[in-house]
């Protein structure tokens, strides 16, 4: 047999073992769902980021640190982009040395401009991944304590394709959040 129709039988082998598993593993979980009753969770994770007041203030707080650095960078540009102009507009008339010069000027800021741009980004990207996993880490946490405090068994939350209303806890998780947004800004 040739190595391709022997990995094809294992695969189909692996499938067929993993779906008696799964059959195998909602059987358990239907009998203790029946024996018990579970409740379930479900949270939007990208809408509690998206609705979570501290999510605003961290996207405030990162415009205000980094819009003197974008300003310069934007200043930058327009001032090459004068010298390119006049480069075009003067290059015919001016002496070979004087247009020379002028174009080793508009490289070398040209480099200085698209190496302040890529610090920027990457300081940028640094300093909003810092931003939202602090908030990461808490929305985690306010997940966690309405589950305890409502008796969860299970919250969940990426990869889930539907979950009805009744289980959605989104909504308390961004109220809480809200409160203690609202609770550290009167301080």
């Amino acid at each position: 047999m040739s190595k391709k129709t022997i990995s094809m039988r294992a695969f189909k082998y692996s499938r067929l073992l993993l779906c008696v598993c799964l059959v195998v593993g909602l059987s358990a979980i239907g009998t203790v769902a029946v024996a018990t009753e579970m409740k379930i969770g479900f949270v939007n994770a990208a809408r509690v980021l998206e609705e979570a007041p501290q999510a605003d203030a961290a996207r405030t707080r990162l415009e205000k640190e980094f819009s003197p650095r974008d300003k310069q960078l934007v200043d930058a540009q327009k001032t090459v982009r004068k010298l390119e102009e006049k480069l075009t507009r003067d290059g015919a008339i001016m002496s070979e040395t004087e247009r020379r010069k002028l174009e080793r000027d508009i490289l070398s800021q040209q480099r200085e401009l698209k190496r302040g741009q890529e610090e920027f980004r990457e300081d940028l990207n640094i300093r909003r991944n810092e931003a939202f996993d602090t908030l990461r880490i808490r929305v985690f946490e306010v997940i966690n304590d309405i589950a305890k405090a409502e008796k969860y068994d299970l919250v969940i939350s990426d990869g889930v394709v539907y979950a009805d209303n009744r289980i959605d806890m989104t909504g308390k998780v961004v109220e809480q959040l809200k409160k203690e947004f609202a609770a550290t800004t009167k301080k």
